[in-house]
């Protein structure tokens, strides 16, 4: 669907002035949007993933676990396919305000794609380099979007999400080295034709939805802090 004829649905939650910065932007941050139950509840499926990851030495189908990760010690990567994994995260898709966030910004049908719970650790979660979505699942049109979940405040020392604006708009750059290897990300020579000095970093409360199409160039820089960032990510068209 267009976003002119997106646009011509009535919005269900957002402003016409949210969508359209949508579609001129390629993000919109959403501060604070969820209610305090849901913070609750989604934070405490999000321990209990970290507690049964105690028990899982190396990384498998579900849980993406990081070199330094110990019983003792847990250090999460990433959870794949939550909403599979337990029922609250399926209620959240399909009965919280995201369903209708995403409505408005890519139409009344709205077909669910994936969902990761990525951790970003205290003291050195990992950097994500700067790069597109859609090279990672190609699809047939772009309106794919992202939707992240913060559990907790999230600032700049906790490594937060970052857009480009207006990048959606771009030409793709092949996410690929000089060898033709793929690396999912930007190479040096595409990345120095970025002024990474335009991005915006999307911090805000526990509660808040940051939202990016598939081709809206982004990344995170590490995790600083004293304090983890978990993000609950889904993927919608």
């Amino acid at each position: 669907m267009t976003p002119e004829k997106v646009l011509s649905h009535p919005a269900r939650v957002l402003s016409q002035a949210q969508r359209e910065s949508y579609f001129r932007d390629g993000y919109l941050l959403l501060p604070g949007i969820l209610s305090d139950e849901w913070i609750r509840r989604l934070r405490a499926v999000s321990d209990e993933f970290v507690e049964k990851s105690r028990s899982v030495a190396k990384s498998d189908t579900v849980y993406d676990l990081e070199p330094d990760h110990r019983p003792d010690a847990p250090r999460l990567r990433r959870v794949s396919n939550p909403d599979q994994h337990h029922p609250a995260i399926w209620e959240y898709v399909t009965r919280s305000v995201l369903a209708d966030v995403v409505a408005d910004l890519v139409g009344p049908d709205v077909k669910f794609h994936h969902g990761k719970l990525n951790y970003k650790w205290a003291k050195g979660g990992e950097e994500v380099k700067w790069h597109y979505d859609i090279g990672f699942w190609p699809h047939t049109n772009y309106s794919p979007l992202t939707v992240g979940t913060l559990l907790y405040d999230c600032g700049m020392e906790q490594g937060p999400l970052g857009v480009i604006p207006g990048s959606h708009e771009w030409d793709l750059a092949p996410q690929y080295d000089d060898e033709g290897k793929w690396i999912g990300c930007l190479n040096e020579r595409d990345l120095a034709k970025v002024d990474l000095s335009k991005a915006k970093y999307l911090t805000g409360p526990a509660g808040s939805l940051t939202i990016h199409n598939c081709r809206t160039l982004h990344g995170s820089p590490r995790n600083e802090s004293d304090t983890g960032r978990p993000l609950l990510l889904f993927t919608l068209a």
